[in-house]
């Protein structure tokens, strides 16, 4: 009894290191592949939560009229356009959001779209770009690397689930174990590599929930997971409600074909078809928007033109305030609308994650909300520096500088479970922790150069 007494401590100790160690390494190595593209998001995240004064400020030209009364109908505003535009054709109209705001048309010339901002009290077509160079949409894809192409956005979603890592196993080598500094304070000056440490823990430690937080919430829209957990919802009524599309004839596009921005929960769902076999005319653009404006449509909405003689006018807007979210799907030759989709109806799972979103873009609470998101960017940025400072000061001479292996190996068997769950939950993801365990256990165990260099 008293041998087993003595020896449990030295053995309960020995399996803490090497957890910690095993931690430790696996938190250094996802960090080293992922800083480069956590200062990209945090970076031109940090911009796109302030896209509108920015559009606002540097694009006033556009966006910013003199309000002198009465506005012209919606034809005659894209009448205007078109003149300016010769060849185009119009492809939706969206309303002037208050007097002094220009209204928008987008046109389509050659495959190519432009949007074209008109002042709605004269017609004066105020200046045009293209859908892809419109600086929120440039920001944006860069921001998820969706500019570059499909496999860069699947390295965003691969970076979006070890962000998620990083936070818990961050926290895990945070947590007090009987230190005095680096919990919530800082040791030392700048010069010594404690200092970079606490910084980095005590970053981490205070805004670890809420970057978690945006981890999480930014992985609806990556390219893999965000797509399969989108129709995952909606083939299990949690998404939008399908069945308000059971009595409807449906068409082959979806929303987001239509909408330029679109609900996320929202932008897969089925566009109805117009009934053609009417004998009645097209009730025109100014029909369909005083229709959208009489069901209660928030000022700014967008009303997407029919495309063909079984398109539909779409009004939607999409806004800061998600109780006035709303998607309205409008017969082009009675009026009726086929489809009402607001906010309201949406499951609740569908609501939070409408919500998440929402928080994400720093649109939920105002400038309170793109405030704390920015300190949220602030703070991966920082704790980006300070990763490769301290890391910079605790290299050896030619190496890399990798947290040892730790004593007791066995402890991998709970790393590869972690893997298993990250890999069900974020399968990209998975993969990469897969096959990061895989190198980390032959290629740089095995070869001699390789070991050394990384040691």
């Amino acid at each position: 009894m008293s041998a087993f007494t003595a020896t449990e401590p030295s053995a309960v100790a020995a399996d803490n290191i090497s957890l910690y160690r095993a931690i430790w390494r696996w938190h250094f190595f996802a960090g080293l592949l992922v800083i480069p593209f956590l200062l990209n998001l945090a970076i031109t995240g940090s911009i796109y939560l302030f896209k509108d004064q920015i559009a606002d400020t540097f694009y006033a030209h556009r966006h910013i009229v003199a309000d002198t009364g009465a506005t012209l109908p919606p034809q005659k505003i894209v009448d205007a356009t078109l003149a300016a535009m010769p060849g185009a054709k119009a492809t939706s109209y969206r309303e002037a959001a208050a007097g002094n705001r220009s209204a928008l048309v987008t046109v389509s010339t050659a495959g190519q779209s432009t949007l074209v901002y008109v002042n709605p009290h004269n017609g004066e077509v105020l200046g045009s770009v293209g859908s892809r160079q419109e600086f929120g949409w440039v920001v944006k894809r860069i921001h998820s690397l969706e500019y570059f192409g499909t496999w860069t956005n699947r390295i965003i979603e691969i970076v979006g689930g070890f962000a998620l890592m990083l936070v818990v196993t961050g926290i895990y080598l945070w947590w007090p174990r009987r230190q005095t500094g680096g919990v919530l304070t800082v040791r030392g000056t700048p010069s010594r590599r404690v200092f970079w440490r606490d910084l980095h823990a005590v970053t981490g430690a205070i805004a670890g929930i809420v970057i978690f937080f945006l981890a999480f919430t930014g992985m609806p829209w990556s390219g893999y997971w965000g797509a399969n957990v989108n129709a995952w919802l909606t083939s299990n009524d949690l998404g939008y409600p399908a069945a308000l599309w059971d009595k409807v004839p449906k068409s082959t596009k979806v929303t987001q074909d239509i909408v330029n921005r679109p609900g996320w929960i929202v932008e897969n769902a089925p566009v109805p078809l117009s009934d053609a076999a009417t004998t009645s005319q097209p009730i025109g653009l100014d029909k369909a928007v005083e229709i959208a404006r009489g069901l209660g449509l928030a000022p700014g909405f967008s009303v997407a033109l029919p495309a063909g003689e079984t398109g539909v006018f779409t009004a939607s807007i999409f806004p800061a305030d998600l109780s006035k979210e709303r998607t309205v799907h409008i017969d082009q030759y009675s009026g009726k609308p086929l489809i009402d989709l607001s906010f309201d109806q949406y499951p609740a799972l569908g609501k939070a994650i409408e919500w998440g979103i929402n928080v994400h873009q720093g649109q939920e609470w105002g400038l309170f909300n793109q405030l704390l998101m920015l300190a949220t960017c602030i703070a991966i940025i920082l704790s980006c520096i300070t990763a490769v400072m301290m890391w910079w000061k605790r290299r050896p001479a030619g190496r890399l500088g990798v947290p040892p292996m730790p004593p007791q190996r066995s402890v991998y068997i709970g790393l590869w479970l972690i893997a298993i769950v990250f890999g069900a939950a974020f399968p990209l993801t998975g993969l990469a922790i897969v096959a990061m365990l895989l190198i980390d256990q032959t290629i740089l165990r095995f070869v001699p150069p390789l070991k050394r260099f990384f040691s």
